[in-house]
C-alpha cells in the first residue's frame, strides 16, 4: 500500500549534517529507490511502472535527458528517474476538496516539498477574482475563462506562452503554432534558464546549438572533461557510460568547485562488483574556482598552441574561419591570472594539459556550471575552441556534450518553442499552415517577468514546470505574476506556481508520462528528443489518475478552438484525435522529421541529422566552424564576500523536493544549509552548526535575503559557498544574467554572511 501524503510541513529547522559521501549508487540507491516507489506507488504498482521505464515499447523518463543505448538493461532507470515516475504515478490525489480546505494563503505557506506531495491533481480547478480558494471547473468554461481573457488584451505580445521541458514534441509543436496563429512569438521556456547559453555558443560557433557526440562516442573518447556538472545527482545514467568508457581506457578529468561523490567512485547497482567495490571514475580533480572555466581552458589553448604538432592543422584550415584573432588572443593568456581566477596550482594545469596531448579523441561534457555566468557564452567559446584546436568535432570518440536536464528540452526547442525563432522556421510554418507568423522577436523569460512586472503582460499560460520556483529573484517574480490579469497552469501535481497567481488563475490538470493515452483515434503515442538527438516514442501504461484529466495536446487543441474560433483553418479537433497527423504536420515543417512516423515506429527511433558530427559541415554564417577570441572574465569577489552557487540536492529534481536529504554531502533532514569552506567561515567566525543569513550584493542596492541558513563546514572551493535552490532564487537579480543568451547568472551571486541566533 501507498502511505499517505504528510498532513504537516516537516520541520527543518535542525538538519543533520555527516561526512560527505565518495561513492554514489550501490546498494543505498536501490534501497532509497524501492523506499520512495512503495510510499508514493506501493508493491504492484512499482512493479508495473518501474519495469516500463525507458523501455523501447514503454515510456520515457519523466526526469533527464540522458540516451538510452540500443541494449536496455531491465532496470532502465536509476534513483532519481524512480523518484520521478513515482511522484507522477503516485496513488496520492489532489481533489476539489483538498482545494475547498486549504485557502490561496494557506498554500502559499507551505513547502514545495509538502506542496508536490499531496499527490496528483483530478479536476480543472478556477480561482475566481477576489476568491480566497480554488473551486472545480469544467473544462468547457475553463477554456471560455482563457478565450476571455486573450480575446480582452491591446495586443497579443501582452499573453506569454511558457514552456517547461517534460513537454511532448507534440504538446510543444501544438503550442507554438497556436501561439503563432495568436499572433506572438512571446514562447519562453525553461532552456532560457539553463542551456540558452550552451544554445548561444554552439550556434556562433559551429552552426547548431546541440551536442555533437553520441553515447558511443563516450565509450570511445581517450578523455573526458566533465565542467561544472554533478551526474551522480543531476543525470545518474551518465555514470554508467563514464563507468564503460574507463573500461576502454578512457581517462576522465572532472571540474568542479565542490568534489562530487558520483565522480569520485561509481557502485553500479547492475553488476555484482557495482555493489560491492565500484569503479573510481575521476583521474584528476580540478577544484576551480566558480567562474574560473574560461581562464582555465583558455590556458590551456594557449599551452596547446606552444606544443609543437600539438594543433590538428589540417582540419584548422579546411573547417575553421577566425583562427588567427583567436591564436593571438590565447597567446595572451597569463598564468598568474589564471591561477588567480580558477583557485589552481600550476602542477594541476599542467597535468591536465598532459592528458589532453596524450589523447586523440576528447570530449567536454558540461551542465549549469558553465552556462549560469555573466561570460557563460564566451566560456563555451572557449570549450569549443579548445576542440577545434586538435580536430575533435566531427570524429568518432570526441565532441561537445551539453548534458540537458529535462527529458524533453532540447525537443521543444527543436519543435520550435523559441521567442527568435528562424526565418527558415516561420516560413517553412506559413507554407504548410497558410498563415503569417509574427516575425519580430517575443520574450525569453527574464523578459517575461520584466513584462508582466511592467503591466506590458497580462495572461500568463504555463505548460507544466514551476515558473514562480524556477524563475530568478523570486519577490520581484512573484510580484509581477501577481500582477497579471489571468494565470494558467497545464499541471499534473501541485507547485508553488499555483499559489502565487494573477487575478484569476487556472489549474488545469493533464495526463502524466505514465499515463495511458486513449483519444477518439485510439491510443496515443508522444515523442521526445534526448541530449544527443535521439528521438523515440512514448507510451504510457497506466490508467488516468482521474477520468477529468486532458492530455496536454487536447488541452491545446481544445483552447486554441476557443480562442481562435472558426477563423482559423487548422485542424485542430482532428489533431487531437490523432497524434500522428501532428507529426505528419512537424514532418514537413522541422528539417530531419520526414517520414516522422515511420520512424518512430523503430524500436529506439532515429537519430536527428548533426552537421558538424555526421559529415564536418558546419552550418555557420561563414560556412566554417568559427574559432572566436573573447576577453577573459572571471567574477571579482570585494573583500569578506562569497561568490555562491545554488544547486540541487540529491533528493530533488529542478523544482521537485522528493526529501529532505542530500545523502551524497552528507546532510539530512533539511534544506536551509550554507556549504562553506572551514576557512572561510573561521575568518567570519561562523561555527559549523551555526545560522546565518544569506544576504546578495547587487549593483542595484537592493537587498536580497535568505534567511536562516545552517552553515555546514565542507571541502568547497576557497572563497566560494553553495547552497539549495529555489530557497536561494530570492538572492539572484532579475538583471543578473549571461551576455546574449540573457541566462539568469544563478552559479555567480556575491553574498555576505550575517550571523543569526537560530533558523
Amino acid at each position: 500500500m501507498a502511505s499517505k501524503p504528510p498532513a504537516g510541513d516537516p520541520v527543518q529547522d535542525a538538519p543533520e549534517v555527516a561526512a560527505p559521501q565518495h561513492a554514489a549508487a550501490g546498494l543505498p540507491a536501490i534501497g532509497h529507490t524501492l523506499r520512495i516507489a512503495r510510499q508514493q506507488m506501493g508493491v504492484r504498482r512499482t512493479a508495473q511502472t518501474l519495469l516500463q521505464v525507458n523501455q523501447k515499447d514503454g515510456f520515457d523518463c519523466p526526469g533527464c535527458a540522458w540516451p538510452e543505448g540500443d541494449k536496455r538493461h531491465v532496470a532502465e532507470f536509476c534513483e532519481n528517474g524512480a523518484k520521478a515516475v513515482a511522484e507522477e504515478a503516485t496513488l496520492r490525489r489532489v481533489t476539489p476538496d483538498f482545494f475547498a480546505a486549504h485557502t490561496l494563503a494557506d498554500l502559499a505557506s507551505r513547502s514545495g516539498y509538502w506542496l508536490g506531495q499531496q499527490g496528483r491533481i483530478t479536476q480543472p480547478m478556477y480561482l475566481p477574482e477576489g476568491a480566497d480558494r480554488y473551486e472545480a471547473v469544467t473544462w468547457e468554461r475553463a477554456f471560455a475563462i482563457i478565450a476571455e481573457e486573450l480575446g480582452a488584451l491591446s495586443s497579443p505580445d501582452e499573453a506569454l506562452f511558457y514552456t517547461s521541458g517534460r513537454t511532448s514534441n507534440e504538446a510543444a509543436f501544438l503550442l507554438q503554432l497556436f501561439a503563432r496563429e495568436f499572433g506572438t512569438n512571446n514562447l519562453p521556456d525553461c532552456s532560457n534558464m539553463c542551456h540558452e547559453s550552451s544554445g548561444s555558443a554552439l550556434t556562433e560557433t559551429i552552426g547548431i546549438g546541440k551536442g555533437s557526440v553520441s553515447l558511443e562516442d563516450l565509450h570511445q573518447a581517450d578523455l573526458i572533461v566533465v565542467a561544472g556538472q554533478n551526474p551522480g545527482t543531476n543525470h545518474p545514467r551518465m555514470l554508467s557510460a563514464l563507468e564503460k568508457a574507463k573500461g576502454s581506457g578512457a581517462r576522465i578529468i572532472s571540474v568542479n568547485p565542490l568534489p562530487e561523490a558520483g565522480l569520485e567512485r561509481f557502485k553500479n547497482p547492475q553488476t555484482p562488483r557495482g555493489m560491492v567495490k565500484g569503479v573510481p571514475l575521476t583521474d584528476l580533480f580540478l577544484q576551480i574556482r566558480i567562474g574560473g572555466d574560461q581562464a582555465l581552458f583558455r590556458l590551456l589553448n594557449k599551452l596547446v598552441l606552444e606544443t609543437e604538432g600539438a594543433v590538428d592543422e589540417e582540419f584548422v584550415r579546411e573547417h575553421t574561419q577566425g583562427y588567427e584573432e583567436f591564436t593571438a588572443a590565447a597567446r595572451a593568456a597569463d598564468w598568474a591570472e589564471t591561477l588567480a581566477a580558477t583557485g589552481l596550482g600550476r602542477e594541476e594545469i599542467e597535468r591536465a594539459l598532459a592528458m589532453v596531448l596524450e589523447s586523440k579523441r576528447v570530449i567536454v561534457c558540461w551542465a549549469m556550471g558553465l552556462t549560469q555566468h555573466k561570460h557563460s557564452v564566451a566560456t563555451i567559446r572557449e570549450v569549443v575552441n579548445f576542440l577545434l584546436l586538435r580536430g575533435n568535432i566531427g570524429r568518432p570518440g570526441a565532441g561537445v556534450c551539453p548534458v540537458r536536464g529535462h527529458s524533453n528540452v532540447q525537443g521543444d526547442r527543436t519543435m520550435g518553442i523559441f521567442e527568435r525563432p528562424s526565418e527558415q522556421f516561420l516560413d517553412a510554418l506559413e507554407r504548410e499552415f497558410g498563415f503569417a507568423p509574427p516575425r519580430h522577436h517575443g520574450l525569453d523569460v527574464v523578459r517575461s517577468i520584466e513584462a508582466l512586472r511592467d503591466g506590458r503582460a497580462k495572461v500568463f499560460f504555463a505548460m507544466g514546470g514551476n515558473f514562480v520556483g524556477a524563475t530568478p529573484d523570486t519577490d520581484v517574480t512573484e510580484a509581477a505574476m501577481r500582477r497579471a490579469r489571468l494565470t494558467v497552469h497545464v499541471s499534473t501535481k501541485l507547485n508553488r506556481s499555483h499559489a502565487v497567481t494573477g487575478r484569476r488563475a487556472l489549474i488545469l490538470p493533464t495526463l502524466g508520462r505514465t499515463d495511458r493515452d486513449v483519444q477518439a483515434g485510439g491510443r496515443q503515442v508522444v515523442t521526445v528528443e534526448d541530449s544527443m538527438g535521439m528521438v523515440h516514442a512514448s507510451r504510457g501504461n497506466l490508467p488516468p489518475a482521474s477520468p477529468h484529466l486532458l492530455s496536454e495536446p487536447a488541452i491545446v487543441a481544445r483552447m486554441a478552438r476557443a480562442v481562435l474560433g472558426p477563423a482559423s483553418t487548422t485542424p485542430w479537433e482532428e489533431f487531437e484525435k490523432d497524434y500522428g497527423t501532428i507529426r505528419d504536420r512537424i514532418a514537413r515543417v522541422v528539417p530531419g522529421f520526414e517520414d516522422f512516423n515511420e520512424k518512430i515506429a523503430r524500436p529506439g527511433g532515429f537519430t536527428l541529422p548533426h552537421g558538424p558530427r555526421d559529415e564536418r559541415r558546419f552550418p555557420t554564417a561563414t560556412g566554417k566552424a568559427n574559432f572566436t577570441a573573447a576577453p577573459v572574465e572571471y567574477p571579482e569577489v570585494p573583500e569578506g564576500r562569497l561568490l555562491l552557487q545554488t544547486l540541487r540536492s540529491h533528493d530533488q529534481y529542478n523544482t521537485t523536493i522528493y526529501g529532505l536529504d542530500d545523502r551524497y554531502r552528507g546532510i539530512k533532514g533539511g534544506r536551509r544549509v550554507v556549504l562553506v569552506h572551514p576557512e572561510d567561515a573561521r575568518e567570519r567566525g561562523l561555527a559549523d552548526g551555526s545560522y546565518a543569513d544569506l544576504v546578495g550584493e547587487w549593483k542595484d542596492g537592493v537587498e536580497r535575503r535568505a534567511r536562516g541558513f545552517r552553515v555546514v563546514h565542507y571541502p568547497t572551493a576557497r572563497g566560494c559557498a553553495a547552497a539549495y535552490y529555489p530557497e536561494t532564487n530570492v538572492l539572484v537579480p532579475l538583471d543578473s544574467t549571461a551576455d546574449t543568451s540573457n541566462t539568469p547568472a544563478s552559479k555567480s551571486v556575491i553574498v555576505r554572511l550575517e550571523q543569526s541566533p537560530s533558523a
